[in-house]
């Protein structure tokens, strides 16, 4: 897919945006460059062309730009895809925008709900760019561990964004043999399936970790992501973006791989271990532990029901136990499964 050449600044150098980046700088259109906050991580991948704490054994593209300067990074760049984590992305996205281009595109690709605000990403950095930069606001999410995708592993996502000509360009800017894109309209779907999703996948892991079996997964992604389009049709978002690649497919790789880190939280919850023993051992961030902060009291203030959300948060902020906590799932009031309320 051809395209002319694009400058694009990608902002943290996390696996995801390490991975995102190198695709960009592979395609060999554009001009890449990966900020990188960590000044002697950020060193190390210039001269090994690898990041060996978030993504070893990936070689990275001699043609991909790697700084701890944020002014290097954004100033001039038709692109900005923000992949810090989403509790920084505030402070980030502060001390770049004197160095932003008000014709930038900005792509967020980090997936969380801010805990003090319950603003998703776009709705935070809307809070923070000019309001004509508002209709260049993206999001691109889906179900793509940044190993596999690395690795050129057949991966197909969601872009999305308010104005068509923005998820357009955004669409082709990832598009490659290995990296499909769809495009939607659907910004706030897109985001809630993304942040949603990790809560559930916390779940499944506790259940994993309980040993229970494929039904009981199966069971717990199916009404995972009905609470999940609850909470996003009472927010505005289009119910077939939760049937599509952001919602379900974002929810079952992240609620059965191997890779996904809240599943790993949730498997070691599930076997006995205390949350700040496994986030102490843990490298990477897993966004579910916030964003069921969030989505909890997100649900209250919306006044929708999301009883998986609620027991994966008294487990992990009222230290209940996790079979204490799938037996009150499991002996809730019995009903109808879908309600006539639920489509409207």
């Amino acid at each position: 897919m051809s395209r002319r050449r694009a400058s694009i600044g990608v902002i943290g150098g996390g696996s995801w945006g390490t991975t995102l980046a190198n695709l960009l700088a592979e395609k060999g259109s554009n001009e890449a460059t990966l900020w990188v906050y960590e000044e002697a991580l950020a060193r190390d991948m210039a001269e090994t062309r690898e990041n060996k704490t978030y993504l070893p054994g990936i070689k990275l593209d001699a043609g991909l730009g790697i700084t701890s300067s944020l002014k290097e990074a954004v100033e001039s760049k038709e692109f900005i895809v923000m992949a810090v984590p989403s509790h920084v992305l505030r402070a980030v996205a502060n001390r770049l925008i004197p160095f932003l281009s008000p014709a930038s595109i900005v792509v967020t690709v980090s997936k969380g709900i801010e805990n003090e605000t319950l603003l998703t990403m776009t709705e935070v950095l809307g809070e923070l760019l000019p309001k004509g930069q508002h209709s260049r606001l993206a999001v691109l999410s889906g179900p793509s561990f940044a190993r596999e995708v690395s690795q050129k592993v057949p991966t197909a996502v969601t872009a999305a964004a308010a104005s068509e000509d923005v998820a357009k360009q955004v669409q082709g800017l990832f598009a490659t043999p290995y990296f499909r894109v769809y495009r939607s309209s659907d910004i706030k779907g897109v985001e809630l399936g993304g942040a949603l999703k990790n809560v559930i996948a916390i779940a499944a892991g506790i259940c994993d970790g309980l040993s229970f079996g494929t039904n009981t997964r199966a069971a717990l992604i199916t009404r995972g992501l009905a609470e999940i389009s609850r909470l996003g049709l009472k927010l505005g978002a289009k119910p077939l973006t939760f049937a599509g690649l952001a919602g379900m497919g974002d929810l079952v790789l992240t609620c059965t791989g191997d890779l996904s880190r809240n599943r790993t939280v949730g498997l070691k919850l599930g076997q006995g271990m205390k949350l700040k023993e496994i986030l102490d051992g843990m490298k990477m961030v897993a966004e579910g532990v916030k964003t069921t902060r969030s989505a909890y009291f997100l649900a209250r203030k919306c006044q929708v029901e999301m009883p998986i959300t609620e027991q994966v948060y008294k487990v992990l902020y009222e230290d209940k136990d996790p079979l204490g906590a799938v037996k009150e799932l499991m002996s809730r009031d019995l009903k109808e499964e879908w309600e006539v309320s639920f489509f409207q």
